[in-house]
């Protein structure tokens, strides 16, 4: 278990990212490797993220150093590492230090990137648009949305990733902003795929044609959408979206959230929302079409739930009082998003010195733990590398650490959308099961892009074939 280190005040963490990172001597007592020259290990861990983090364990143990994207990071793995880092309970680490470098020139402000006394007033404040009569609206809209859409998709082989990114974008623009389907909700969408796709790109200047003045374009027309749509839905009263939800929003005493803070937390909460059930939704599609005694089993479960398919042959809606009831398809979906997290890690900066696996690490460290690892870790997962729905039978969750599985985060910053992903993914597969089988061509297993957001390399080719 981690100990604090005494602290000072003149250890607190500077708010520029790197002004005040502990020196090369600092971190001399820490194993590790810097890399090549100039560039460290950046391009190694970008080809290959999964097997450089193995190969760092193997080598140096659970607590390594390595040096990427310009400086040194700590990496703590194992779920004793998550519990510390996620639970934070002496509040060693900062979220917006950690992210801050990656996304503070598109999704600043973001709840991701946000610490302590403030995330925890926005967070409060923002968690009305997923209470219980918000919710039953987004999952009406939901089936409306995912219905029509998935009719289309009969018997014809199709990449899966590009038509689930462009379904979930419009479901966002419809439950989340209120808007229907067309080209401002298609004006939308491209500036949030610019954002995210900036968000990594190796050039961090939006200098004239790369992918951060792209983004950088794409969050000034998103700022000034949303800056006019808050004014106008404070003048006329919000509607059930979620934004509308948002532009509402009071804080304890009553008042109401500054304007650029509405916008900031859409901005972020579009792109984490999106990008982050596409890519779950297409591992689990992937998996059940892999093992379609799986699928056959979920099928079932979902036709005793919503009674399959109506007198005109369509897939009969999944209704909000039901989703509690679908137990193994939120097994499955666990499963997934154990397999194939789509966050495979998180940074954070220690804001105090602290002492972890033997090691003391200093403050103004940039460090991180890895989900992925961990999910993958034989000493929580037996055969781990295999699709296996009932590791999470209740017992089995109880026998086992809490932060051994930990996809949506955990602590004070645990997702404050993991309710909706599941809702989404739930009524995806309750509209797509009673009427189609999904199939793969026999031995077809595609490789897996691990960053930023994991996706297909090919787009997942699979067949929805009319049962």
């Amino acid at each position: 278990m981690a100990t604090l280190a005494p602290h000072h005040p003149a250890e607190t963490a500077p708010t520029h990212w790197t002004e005040g990172n502990p020196s090369d001597d600092a971190l001399a007592h820490i194993p590790g490797e810097g890399g090549w020259p100039l560039v460290g290990n950046t391009f190694k861990m970008l080809a290959d993220p999964h097997a450089f983090t193995r190969r760092m364990v193997e080598t140096y143990g659970r607590v390594y150093k390595s040096k990427a994207f310009g400086g040194w990071n700590v990496a703590l793995i194992g779920a004793d590492a998550n519990e510390l880092v996620l639970f934070n309970r002496d509040k060693i680490f900062s979220n917006e230090q950690g992210w801050g470098p990656v996304l503070d020139q598109l999704f600043p402000r973001g709840l991701m990137l946000m610490d302590f006394d403030h995330h925890r007033a926005d967070r409060r404040a923002l968690s009305i648009a997923f209470k219980p009569e918000p919710m039953r609206h987004y999952s009406g809209a939901l089936n409306r949305g995912i219905a029509g859409r998935v009719a289309e998709w009969a018997n014809t082989q199709m990449l899966f990733y590009p038509a689930i990114k462009k379904l979930t974008l419009d479901l966002a623009a419809d439950s989340f902003i209120g808007i229907p389907w067309g080209p401002e909700a298609d004006r939308i969408n491209e500036a949030f795929v610019y954002m995210v796709q900036a968000s990594v790109a190796p050039i961090r200047k939006p200098l004239p044609g790369t992918l951060m003045r792209k983004g950088v374009k794409g969050r000034e027309f998103l700022v000034d959408y949303f800056t006019k749509e808050t004014h106008r839905r404070r003048a006329e009263g919000g509607g059930q979206d979620m934004f509308s939800q948002f532009a509402t929003a009071e804080y304890d005493d009553g008042s109401l959230m500054p304007i650029d803070e509405v916008v900031d937390h859409m901005n972020f909460l579009m792109m984490a929302a999106h990008d982050t059930i596409t890519s779950s939704a297409t591992s689990l599609i992937y998996y059940l079409a892999a093992y379609p005694e799986w699928q056959e089993k979920i099928r079932q479960e979902i036709i005793s739930v919503t009674g399959g398919l109506g007198s005109d042959g369509k897939p009969r809606d999944l209704s909000y009082d039901d989703l509690g009831k679908l137990d193994l398809t939120e097994m499955a979906f666990k499963e997934a998003l154990r397999m194939i997290p789509p966050v495979p890690s998180m940074p954070r900066r220690a804001l105090k010195s602290f002492e972890f696996g033997g090691y003391h690490i200093p403050a103004g460290t940039p460090c991180g733990i890895n989900l992925y690892y961990v999910h993958h870790d034989e000493k929580h997962w037996d055969d781990p590398f295999t699709f296996d729905p009932m590791r999470f039978t209740p017992d089995k969750v109880k026998a086992r650490h809490k932060y051994a599985w930990v996809p949506f985060g955990g602590g004070a910053h645990m997702c404050l959308g993991l309710h909706f992903a599941y809702m989404q993914v739930k009524i995806l597969l309750a509209q797509l099961l009673p009427q189609y089988e999904i199939t793969i061509e026999e031995g077809y297993d595609p490789a897996w892009k691990p960053w930023p957001i994991p996706q297909p390399k090919d787009g997942l080719k699979v067949t929805f074939k009319k049962i």
